[in-house]
């Protein structure tokens, strides 16, 4: 087994390290550890394209448009990702 250096992203660092991603707000260090990690994890690759569409979608739906089960399905979902 290969132990992991210190400075390698790992799962969990990488989900919290998406949004800032994506709004452009890390480091070149810090953008560079991510992308590493996300060369060779495709569950995070996954989440990252997941998050994409989701930030797309979102900005096309008008939230009094969805009815009031899929506006609990999105809650939770939310819930469920934030608690990790």
């Amino acid at each position: 087994m290969l132990l992991r250096r210190r400075r390698d992203v790992v799962c969990r660092q990488a989900v919290e390290l998406v949004t800032d991603y994506l709004e452009g707000a890390l480091s070149p260090r810090d953008r560079a550890r991510l992308e590493a990690h996300l060369a060779v994890c495709p569950h995070c690759t996954e989440y990252l394209a997941q998050m994409r569409v989701t930030i797309a979608a979102t900005g096309q739906v008008d939230v009094e448009s969805l009815e009031p089960e899929a506006r609990e399905e999105l809650v939770g979902l939310y819930r469920r990702w934030a608690q990790g």
